[in-house]
């Protein structure tokens, strides 16, 4: 296995006006120019814990203007990521996409990204840009960006790692056949991009049904305010949420309703959920399962939000050798491996 780095550019796409953060996208993408292909050496694969709690972690405002802005706005625009290519590389490629409070090296990701190699396929691992994990890929470290980060935003940006896996601006050589495998709220993502994006197969692990985790009071004491924060229990930070990205589910509720998009996908699809998940209830997956009666639902009897796996990674459990069984089947069919 040959695991490679990358960095793309930010390339957002034009924002309607009046569409949240669409002046700062602006100046992004006039910032960030064309892609960029870093070629530099990466550290160890060292994973960190994502907290479990996903969007319904507990919320508390603070006073901020009435945009959400309480600093800089130098903030990354930065794809970073690596590319995991079997001996001999592959025509078919898989994308992971991590959750909320997540990202590339947390957990059971470089040991899914592995495993995935060993069926053939090329393996994308990307944080998100905004993801508040910074160049080191392993702390929370850049939260002003955390606070700004969108749902939008990370659709964009998957979809720049897919235009870029299929155009050759990645390592490696181009796939022929692509899938996506999201995590939590990286899920929900999935299911949008499986929709957007053309791709030939979708695996979801705890997936959730809707971006909207708030309370009609949290919404308010959040609009007045202008940022909300939630608690990382691992880490014990606080970590900022601004208005932008209520205003982001408001104001593009149709692009961002993930039970319509999953209703219209006719893509190989697995949907893999614990029915001990206390983050994302498996009510959610089973909104899923009916709004796409052809996607195969598999629930693991007693397995929570993470299947098991913790900070640091000490191995398979039970719950999570039983998703990655499920799910290495899957792609293997769908993507069109021996």
């Amino acid at each position: 296995m040959i695991t490679l780095p990358f960095a793309l550019s930010v390339r957002l796409e034009r924002l309607p006006e009046g569409t949240p953060g669409a002046e700062a996208a602006e100046a992004e993408t006039q910032a960030a120019g064309t892609w960029t292909v870093e070629t530099q050496a990466t550290g160890t694969e060292t994973a960190e814990t994502e907290a479990a709690g996903t969007e319904a972690a507990e919320t508390r405002t603070t006073d901020s203007d009435a945009t959400g802005s309480t600093g800089s706005t130098d903030f990354p625009a930065v794809i970073r990521g690596e590319i995991r290519l079997p001996e001999g590389g592959s025509d078919s490629a898989v994308v992971l996409i991590h959750g909320f409070k997540g990202f590339r090296r947390w957990g059971f990701f470089p040991h899914l990204a592995d495993r995935l190699v060993e069926d053939g396929h090329a393996v994308v691992s990307f944080d998100f840009s905004l993801n508040g994990v910074g160049e080191g890929g392993l702390d929370f470290d850049e939260l002003e960006a955390f606070a700004r980060n969108t749902f939008t935003r990370e659709l964009a940006e998957l979809a720049q790692v897919v235009e870029a896996l299929r155009g050759g601006s990645l390592p490696g050589p181009v796939p022929t056949r692509i899938g996506l495998l999201g995590h939590s709220r990286g899920g929900g993502i999935g299911i949008l991009g499986a929709r957007e994006l053309g791709v030939d197969a979708l695996v979801t692990w705890a997936s959730v049904a809707t971006f909207r985790r708030w309370d009609d009071a949290t919404c308010q004491r959040w609009k007045e305010a202008g940022r909300i924060h939630v608690a990382n229990a691992r880490t014990n930070q606080e970590m900022p949420l601004d208005v932008t990205l209520l205003e982001d589910v408001e104001r593009n509720a149709e692009r961002l309703n993930i039970e319509a998009a999953a209703g219209a996908l006719d893509i190989p699809w697995l949907i893999v959920h614990g029915d001990d998940d206390q983050a994302v209830p498996v009510a959610e997956a089973e909104r899923l399962s009916h709004a796409a009666p052809d996607a195969r639902l598999q629930v693991i009897a007693g397995a929570g939000h993470t299947f098991g796996a913790a900070h640091p990674f000490v191995g398979e459990g039970e719950d999570l050798s039983r998703a990655l069984s499920l799910t290495r089947a899957h792609l293997k069919e769908a993507l069109g491996r021996p």
